[in-house]
């Protein structure tokens, strides 16, 4: 059998962290999907879905410290079926997702915007999808002092690009 969900949308609330007794940090909070499609008379329509998500670990903790109400995020985990009696007697359930990889989305300048952390000093900007933190990477050692290399003039024809390494995706 296979569960995965995978989901991008914006948060509809802060994180909310709480921790187990045995230390395991657990934090929930809200998705907001919507999807904009045309009906069969043509009119143009949107259908938004709101769904509870959780964190567990150290995601947690990264999204409670960087993500905010509206934060932008790809998330992807499992389907999980709530179940539970109300206090009049009555049996209820929901569907949530328990979140097993999170990538944030959106600029460091929007999520500055909205109240929120700015990544720096290191702290990784997502967690899963098997990209390494940024504090984590290092560059191998060479093992020999590389021998000066001539490098080509650019042609005329390419120009350059100045772009930080903050701005690359990956």
């Amino acid at each position: 059998m296979y569960n995965k969900v995978i989901l991008a949308g914006n948060l509809t609330r802060d994180v909310e962290v709480r921790y187990t007794p045995g230390g395991t940090a657990v934090g929930n909070t809200g998705l907001a999907v919507n999807r904009k499609f045309k009906s069969a008379t043509g009119e143009q329509k949107e259908e938004v879905m709101f769904i509870d998500i959780t964190f567990f670990g150290r995601t947690a903790e990264i999204a409670n410290q960087y993500l905010r109400k509206g934060s932008k995020v790809l998330v992807d985990g499992r389907l999980k079926l709530d179940q539970w009696t109300a206090q009049d007697g009555s049996k209820r359930s929901k569907h949530s997702v328990t979140v097993e990889n999170l990538q944030m989305l959106g600029s460091r300048d929007e999520n500055a915007a909205m109240g929120g952390n700015t990544y720096g000093g290191g702290e990784p900007q997502s967690a899963g999808y098997g990209a390494p933190a940024q504090d984590s990477y290092s560059q191998p050692a060479p093992s020999a002092p590389a021998a000066p290399q001539s490098q080509p003039e650019p042609s005329p024809s390419i120009p350059e690009i100045d772009i930080s390494e903050d701005e690359i995706p990956f």
